[in-house]
């Protein structure tokens, strides 16, 4: 496998931006291919085998731009299609579950831990059972947090709406008195600031897009598939395209604009396919 090919990374939407911009500050050589199904965006209300069906397309699309490992930057898709798809490829493939779990499980000091994601996360117990495969003794209390998504998709990220909803949201885990919470949707980062409000200073926010950064730099070094450094390539001749390529279902103008927002890496266009050819 060509180690200097692309990292595909896919979401419903925007929400996996935060998983790029982890990769892109932990591993600024790598290429990228990103995926936003913003057409079908949120996939926290669908079935598990609507989710399924969906990541199965995008990854065929990822796999015609010859990516050399696939992020799978939602933790409902992480939920539902994960374990299916790994079975099914041949590339090296992650969610952003595992690494988010791990971490939390070590960070808790009470043994009382939230975690907050879209419908379809919570409902899975898929955070809970990693968790407490960890440790077993610890206590997860899960909360279905969907209006976060479409807050995040308007930009609101510091708007008395967000703050009120947050607030309503986020009171029964007050009340569980946790000292850890897995920011357990990709777009939930973006509402960080908020949620550290809310919560307190004392308890810990895990963020899994920057864990499952963390995961993946050290997987591609253990299969030798980290890129060449910028030196290396110019030595061998080796020419490529835009480091960075953005991909959409739908508004991709409106997509472009927001990912130059929170991206540290200069972002051009973003193409709009269609995703049901896949």
């Amino acid at each position: 496998m060509d180690r200097n090919a692309p990292i595909g990374v896919f979401d419903s939407g925007i929400g996996g931006l935060t998983v790029a911009r982890e990769i892109m500050r932990q591993m600024p050589e790598e290429r990228i291919v990103y995926f936003g199904d913003t057409a079908r965006v949120p996939y926290g209300t669908k079935s598990q085998d609507t989710v399924l069906r969906y990541s199965r397309q995008i990854i065929r699309f990822l796999k015609s731009c010859h990516v050399k490992a696939i992020v799978i930057a939602c933790n409902t898709a992480s939920a539902c299609a994960l374990d299916t798809v790994k079975r099914e490829l041949d590339l090296p493939i992650l969610g952003v579950i595992n690494a988010g779990a791990r971490v939390a499980a070590e960070a808790t000091r009470n043994g009382k831990v939230g975690v907050i994601g879209t419908e379809a996360t919570i409902r899975s117990g898929v955070y809970t059972q990693e968790i407490c495969r960890i440790r077993p003794e610890v206590e997860v209390i899960g909360k279905a947090c969907p209006l976060f998504v479409p807050l995040v998709e308007e930009g609101l990220f510091h708007d008395s709406v967000t703050d009120e909803i947050a607030s309503r949201y986020l009171s029964c885990l007050k009340g569980k008195y946790i000292d850890t919470l897995v920011m357990g949707c990709t777009h939930y980062p973006l509402l960080r600031s908020t949620l550290m409000r809310i919560m307190g200073e004392e308890v810990t926010l895990v963020n899994p897009a920057y864990e499952t950064a963390v995961e993946l730099k050290g997987l591609l070094s253990e299969l030798g598939l980290n890129c060449e450094s910028k030196n290396d390539r110019e030595q061998t001749g080796l020419q490529w395209g835009e480091q960075y390529q953005f991909f959409v279902s739908d508004r991709a103008e409106n997509f472009t604009r927001f990912a130059k927002a929170i991206l540290p890496r200069e972002v051009k266009d973003t193409d709009q396919i269609n995703i049901e050819e896949y």
